[in-house]
């Protein structure tokens, strides 16, 4: 400051001096966070507005709700999807799955409690009203967490996934056509060879019976007896045949159970024999120590006897087929090489001495549709269908050939640990079942020869009779008052009705009514994928009269259970 004299003169300063070096540089570096802090604000504001931008435009349906269940969030798309399928807009604060109707909302409630517990989850289900729309949704779900980690509420984000389940079912029904056709353009090839089968056994049979009424108007019955045996075998042979043939050509989903690989391929033999023709010789190595696996036996024996049938066709001047069943322990070195998990299998091999495949045939026999055969004679389905059954049974097919020096077809299937069911076991057969009461049995066939023999069993058996030659004379005894205990009927009947239709309308009558169907079909053809009433059974023909005396016998007692039940 200023020192003055009497003039008012300054004559000498006072000052003092601070350092703000420190200040001055504490006041930059809060201008610089200033603006640093600016900066980041904006473009934090920046990066969630591109969030909510991304949210808000993504044309998956998106919502997040707190623990009471309340919407607290959603974008456009799930607000339109929402509109879509049940007519109305969703709105913030609102309980979300109350939105839903009755048989909906709990599921609803169910998913997001998952949630709410700390579960991430995603699930399958369809939702939406039936008069708009009733998409199938594919909806993932995720926790909302605070600071701390607790949930305080959470998301989902769902995708409309009917088209794909619609383009897997259709994928499902083609595969399913394709088998199907696979396996009737091996049932064509069976034909021809089985027709010349059945022409040599019914000569057998009907030669034998000549025989017989000869040997017995000459009176000489001591040859009777050897005479009726080459008959019945025959008919048994003949039998068997037609139900190998039924249930190789019955349309049917996959349906795996324990099965003895090598029983099965040995049980094969005659039918791949008849099938390939004398020209081909057959071996089947058998392994009584194989392994059991667990798959559908029906199209095991679908894919075996294709595989014969292509061995054949590649020995067009004869050869031989070895079919061998071995056990393999896949290790993971092998696994990686096969393309296949490792672990134990049944290794089922079919091997010809045919013509054999060059390279870059092999590297496309497994394609559908591809065929090395002329035009007509063949589908080229056979080795394709049989790897997607090898896939689906969670196994493996692996092919080797060398041109003219033949091929190998390895089939490998999982192994089964548990126990296989075993064949019936042979031996005296026990007394017939005979009527315990003198009961009736309506038999309604329009077969005449059929109708006498089961009334001549069932007679000899000790039952009552009474025949009818179609639905409509059935019909008529039952809607009498006639005392029937059981009906025994073919389903397939002139007269307007078949014979399950006929059994049905005479249980408005007779709700109680046993009921016996037998049937020259398959019995899944009968039955489709249902089951027969209670009280019903089906009897596949032909049958021998032990069977049918058992059958009968254990209906009956079966019904009288029932009515004595309180």
């Amino acid at each position: 400051m200023p020192v003055l004299d009497e003039h008012g003169r300054i004559t000498e300063w006072y000052g003092a001096a601070t350092n703000i070096t420190a200040r001055k540089r504490a006041e930059a570096a809060s201008r610089d966070l200033n603006l640093s802090l600016g900066r980041q604000v904006a473009d934090r504001t920046a990066e969630l507005r591109l969030y909510g931008d991304i949210v808000q435009s993504s044309a998956v349906p998106i919502c997040a709700f707190d623990t009471e269940y309340r919407l607290i969030a959603f974008n456009q798309a799930h607000s339109d999807a929402f509109y879509r399928i049940f007519g109305r807009r969703v709105r913030i604060g609102e309980v979300f799955p109350d939105l839903f109707p009755p048989d909906q909302a709990p599921v609803m409630r169910r998913f997001m409690a998952r949630a709410l517990a700390g579960e991430c989850d995603t699930v399958t289900a369809e939702f939406g009203d039936p008069a708009l729309a009733m998409p199938t949704w594919e909806v993932s779900y995720s926790p909302l967490r605070d600071a701390e980690g607790r949930v305080i509420g959470a998301f989902h984000f769902a995708k409309d996934i009917s088209d794909r389940v619609r383009a897997e079912t259709e994928l499902a029904a083609t595969q399913e056509a394709l088998r199907q056709a696979q396996k009737m353009e091996a049932v064509g090839q069976l034909t021809g060879g089985l027709a010349h089968d059945f022409n040599n056994l019914l000569a057998g049979i009907s030669g034998s019976l000549e025989l017989m009424q000869t040997r017995l108007a000459q009176g000489r019955f001591k040859d009777v007896e050897r005479y009726m045996a080459a008959a019945q075998g025959a008919a048994k042979r003949a039998a068997a045949l037609t139900h190998r043939l039924l249930a190789f050509s019955r349309r049917q989903t996959l349906d795996p159970r324990p099965t003895d690989v090598d029983r099965l391929a040995r049980g094969m033999q005659e039918l791949i024999q008849r099938t390939v023709g004398p020209g081909i010789a057959l071996e089947v190595v058998a392994a009584p120590d194989a392994w059991p696996a667990l798959v559908d036996p029906s199209q095991l024996e679908n894919a075996l006897l294709n595989l014969c049938l292509n061995a054949r066709d590649a020995m067009p001047d004869g050869g031989r087929i070895v079919v061998a069943t071995a056990n393999r322990t896949i290790d993971a070195r092998t696994a990686r090489r096969h393309d296949m998990p490792e672990g134990e299998y049944v290794r089922l091999r079919v091997t010809d001495t045919g013509t054999g495949m060059a390279p870059d045939v092999i590297a496309r026999v497994f394609e559908p549709f591809f065929t090395t055969k002329p035009i007509g004679e063949g589908t080229g389905l056979g080795l394709s269908m049989i790897y997607g059954f090898a896939q689906q049974s969670g196994g493996q097919v692996r092919i080797t050939s060398e041109v003219g020096r033949g091929t190998t077809v390895s089939l490998y299937l999982p192994r089964h640990a548990g126990a296989v069911p075993g064949e019936a076991e042979t031996g005296t057969p026990p007394p017939l079942p005979r009527s315990a009461g003198g009961e009736t049995v309506l038999v309604v066939d329009d077969e005449p020869t059929v109708r006498m023999l089961v009334t001549d069993i069932l007679e000899d058996l000790g039952y009552s009779a009474i025949e009818a030659g179609d639905s409509a004379a059935g019909l008529r005894v039952l809607r009498s008052d006639v005392r029937i205990d059981l009906l025994v009927t073919d389903i397939g009947l002139p007269g307007g009705m078949n014979g399950r239709q006929m059994a049905e309308a005479a249980r408005e009558t007779r709700p109680d009514l046993k009921v016996l169907l037998i049937t020259g079909y398959a019995e899944t053809a009968i039955l489709g994928n249902g089951s027969v009433s209670p009280g019903m059974a089906v009897l596949t023909k032909p049958f021998s009269i032990e069977t049918m005396a058992a059958r009968i016998r254990s209906i009956i007692e079966a019904g009288r259970e029932r009515e004595r039940r309180p």
